[in-house]
């Protein structure tokens, strides 16, 4: 077996940033990234979410692209959203095709977990790591995860 550490922080939005993430939404995203995830071998660490953007923590095998677990996991989750998890006087679901991606080093883990999975009080208190929100509106300069979870 070969040894690998890879820390990946992934962040896409709702197509349209429309809010159509909610509580029932959520849920089955979860756990369809969840599922997805161990089929894959990808080790998700948080899942994180607010009603247009998700945001999770992976540790992705050498053997995957990031752009194809990227993929599977947005093409998984909106066509259960659309067909099977579907319900009544819901409108159809998608994801816009673009993503953010940052990696970072194990030691900052807990600190990226903590914000993902805190995503709807972070959001509340407007206390955001732009870097994070992967937003190009609001380009800010790099900091350390020390710098930027005293902010």
């Amino acid at each position: 077996m070969s040894f690998w550490q890879s820390y990946y922080h992934l962040v896409w939005t709702t197509r349209h940033r429309a809010p159509t993430i909610d509580g029932r939404r959520a849920a089955v995203i979860d756990r369809a990234i969840r599922a997805t995830g161990r089929e894959d071998g990808v080790i998700v660490h948080a899942v994180g979410s607010v009603p247009d953007h998700r945001h999770m923590v992976v540790s992705i095998p050498p053997r995957l692209a990031v752009s194809a677990v990227v993929q599977r996991l947005k093409g998984t989750t909106s066509h259960l959203l659309n067909h099977a998890e579907a319900k009544d006087g819901e409108g159809p679901f998608a994801w816009q095709t673009e993503y953010g991606v940052l990696t970072f080093a194990k030691e900052s883990l807990p600190t990226v977990v903590a914000y993902v999975q805190n995503q709807t009080a972070h959001h509340a208190a407007n206390d955001l790591w732009p870097l994070y929100e992967c937003d190009d509106r609001r380009h800010a300069p790099v900091l350390s995860l020390g710098e930027a979870s005293s902010t």
